[in-house]
């Protein structure tokens, strides 16, 4: 895929709708056709389509104004404004309909959760707080928020979402109704809005079971964990090199079943390495190469269930995990620890899957930033969720419009 540059499109003059590319042009108009199919109003239908164009075409920030300014001066501002933060149009089947679009014309190979930080100078917006962000090792004023992605090799598009929100917005009566924030949205954690955003893809909308991959290092992982397995959602997470496993029995490491650090378990195992090729699609195209290695083991709930079952170590084989570790010749290793339950995949197969996170941090970047998937400023909770489907959308027509992508990252 072709970097998507925005001046690729024609704006046009203020007042106008911006004239889009011939490929962009036939996906958005496929698109519309069954993005709003739900919308009873045609304002509505229309008034999406001209926030689509504008997200698309709008240069800088992708505020309503700057919208407007594209589209239609002071008065469009006002009815966009209203479109998205007050009007009474229901986004959720507007981003089912995404969704299954999106996986009907590129499918994926997993469902791969990103979690998103926005940062805000105020502390109106929605959702908005002093959070500590370990990724960045800092405090931020900030929303959170995860967003589950239909990846492949080839694309990456995100076709749901959640907006994590603290007690300080929930128990906040005042500021909750100010927010119009819904009755059913209550205390969740993180990791627990990224299990549920992934369950409402098959659950509610119709689409297939496929592999999550996610990391939960800065999550509640044996959690989500938890939860995945119940569902009969197959994954692969990247874990803490501390997190406590047990190896499964016939383990490599002379330690029985007793719980160690999941980087001891697959230290042990290093004659299981194996060389894995990957070429990198960007620019350069270069060939690289990972050692991966893997075993099979216990949480420690699933150690312990074994245990009481037969009373002794051992067997209970639906509790096994595959421990996951991957890293760069000549450097220490493993770099990376996964955590995975896929039935019947391969180590290679599994670090496939665990290089999708490559592929949507790269479109995240280079397409989803630049169609203002983070530029919602408001104070609604529906507007804050409009507006990111719409943008959404947006990435889909960007991305679907160059062939749906070429991968970062392929393993061979």
């Amino acid at each position: 895929m072709r970097d998507f540059d925005l001046h690729m499109i024609d704006t046009g003059t203020p007042g106008r709708a911006p004239v889009l590319g011939s490929s962009h042009d036939i996906v958005l108009s496929e698109l519309c056709a069954v993005l709003f199919a739900s919308l009873p109003r045609s304002d509505q239908r229309r008034k999406g389509v001209e926030y689509l164009r504008g997200l698309l075409g709008a240069q800088g920030r992708k505020s309503v104004r700057n919208i407007a300014r594209l589209i239609g001066g002071q008065a469009t501002e006002q009815n966009l404004h209203h479109f998205i933060s007050s009007s009474t149009w229901d986004w959720d089947p507007v981003r089912a309909a995404l969704a299954q679009y999106v996986t009907a014309v590129a499918p994926p190979q997993a469902w791969v959760v990103q979690q998103t930080v926005i940062p805000k100078a105020g502390e109106h917006s929605v959702g908005v707080d002093r959070r500590f962000i370990s990724s960045l090792g800092q405090v931020l004023n900030a929303q959170q928020a995860v967003g589950v992605w239909s990846a492949s090799e080839e694309a990456s598009m995100p076709v749901n979402w959640r907006l994590h929100l603290s007690r300080a917005w929930l128990d906040d009566v005042p500021r909750r109704s100010q927010a119009s924030i819904p009755a059913s949205v209550n205390t969740r954690t993180l990791g627990d809005c990224a299990v549920e955003a992934v369950l409402e893809l098959t659950r509610s909308w119709g689409l297939p079971t496929l592999p999550v991959v996610m990391d939960v290092r800065e999550l509640d992982g044996m959690k989500a964990v938890r939860r995945l397995r119940a569902a009969g959602v197959p994954f692969v997470v990247r874990i803490n090199s501390t997190l406590p496993l047990s190896p499964a029995e016939g383990g490599p490491t002379g330690h029985g079943a007793e719980a160690l650090p999941a980087h001891r378990i697959i230290g042990a195992c290093r004659d299981r390495r194996r060389v894995v090729t990957w070429t990198d699609h960007g620019p350069e195209g270069a060939p690289h190469a990972a050692l991966v290695g893997a075993v099979r083991v216990r949480t420690a709930a699933g150690a312990a269930r074994t245990l009481r079952s037969s009373g002794r170590p051992g067997g209970g084989a639906g509790d096994d995990l595959l421990l996951l570790g991957a890293g760069t010749p000549g450097r220490r290793w493993p770099q990376e620890l996964w955590l995975a339950d896929v039935p019947h995949a391969s180590p290679a197969q599994l670090f496939r899957l665990s290089l999708l996170t490559g592929r949507v941090e790269r479109d995240f970047h280079e397409i989803a930033d630049r169609t203002g998937v983070r530029d919602y400023t408001g104070r609604s909770f529906n507007g804050w969720h409009r507006h990111v489907t719409l943008a959404s959308a947006a990435h889909a027509v960007a991305a679907l419009a160059h062939g749906g992508g070429r991968s970062p990252r392929r393993v061979g």
